[in-house]
Parts: structure tokens; C-alpha cells; sequence
């Protein structure tokens, strides 16, 4: 039988992985806290305390926990430590996921940052959109800035890829 795995990136050691060239510095940000929000964003927003707006493509990200739009009655929750909210649905009006385990997010920033979007995306990255969902070096992903940093959020099975993608990229950026 034909090994398939042989077709598939080997993923690096996510804990050390790091990519540096002139003008860009990538690496996983780890341990994030990830929450997926469907449904009555107002009322997320009074139940939780984090902002039921979100930002979109490129916009920015403020604090130690905030959410990304990603549909007009969808959010993705990210913060660094749990948030006292249960998952499942609340009576409010909107549902609670946990994907914490089934996201990874990269980081990357540097002077080259503008050239190494434009190879990922067809987007303005000057341009805020409304939703952080998006098409990111042909896979979907959610992007938005965070301290002067980008954020890509992508799942879990497709980081090895996108690492990969990234060492390419960054490596033929001039």
C-alpha cells in the first residue's frame, strides 16, 4: 500500500518554531484561549464584557482579549486567560464553542510585513474590511492586526501547510 503520509508537510516543533529573515520575524503564538460565538452578538456582548462588533480583515485588535467578525452573527473570541462564561447555548440568545484545540495562530511581523500579505491575499492590507475571514495563502483563515503584529488563525490541520508556505514566502520576499 502507498504511504500517503510521504504527501503531507511534516509539522515543526510548534513550541521553538520561529522564521527569520531580513525584514520579517514569524512564530506560533501559543495558549491563546479561542471561542467561537454564534448568534445575538449584542447580547455576547453584555453577557461576556468583550465587544460584540469584532474586527475585520487588518483592522486591529486591542487588549489581552477581543473578537475578530467573521460573519454578521459570528465571532471569534480570543483572550489570554479563560473567560467565566460557560460554552453551550445561553438563553441570551447566542452559543459558546471552545476551539481553542482545533485553531493555531501565527504571528508575524517585521518592515516587510505589506509584501508578505500581498503574497497571501489579494486584499488591501490598508484597508479594513468587516469580516477577518478570509482567503490567506489559499486556505481560509481569520487575519487581523494585534500589537503592531499580524494574526493568522487557521485550523490546526492546515498549520504544517501554512508554515511551509510561510518559510516560501518570507524566504522570496527582497
Amino acid at each position: 500500500m502507498r504511504d500517503l503520509a510521504e504527501k503531507w508537510s511534516v509539522a515543526p516543533d510548534w513550541q521553538s518554531a520561529v522564521i527569520t529573515t531580513p525584514g520579517l520575524a514569524l512564530r506560533i503564538v501559543l495558549d491563546l484561549n479561542q471561542l467561537m460565538v454564534s448568534g445575538d452578538l449584542d447580547a455576547w456582548a453584555r453577557a461576556s464584557g468583550v465587544d460584540g462588533n469584532g474586527v475585520g480583515a487588518f483592522g486591529t485588535a486591542q487588549g489581552d482579549r477581543y473578537a475578530a467578525r467573521l460573519a454578521r452573527d459570528r465571532l471569534l473570541v480570543v483572550s489570554d486567560a479563560p473567560l467565566a462564561i460557560a460554552t453551550g447555548w445561553h438563553t441570551e440568545g447566542f452559543a459558546v464553542t471552545a476551539i481553542s484545540a482545533g485553531l493555531q495562530v501565527f504571528e508575524v511581523e517585521g518592515s516587510a510585513l505589506d509584501a508578505f500579505i500581498a503574497r497571501g491575499t489579494t486584499l488591501d492590507p490598508r484597508q479594513a474590511s468587516a469580516s477577518a475571514a478570509l482567503s490567506f495563502a489559499g486556505i481560509s483563515a481569520v487575519v487581523y492586526r494585534h500589537q503592531g503584529r499580524l494574526r493568522i488563525h487557521v485550523d490546526r490541520g492546515l498549520a504544517a501547510y501554512l508554515w511551509t508556505w510561510m518559510e516560501t514566502a518570507a524566504s522570496n520576499i527582497i
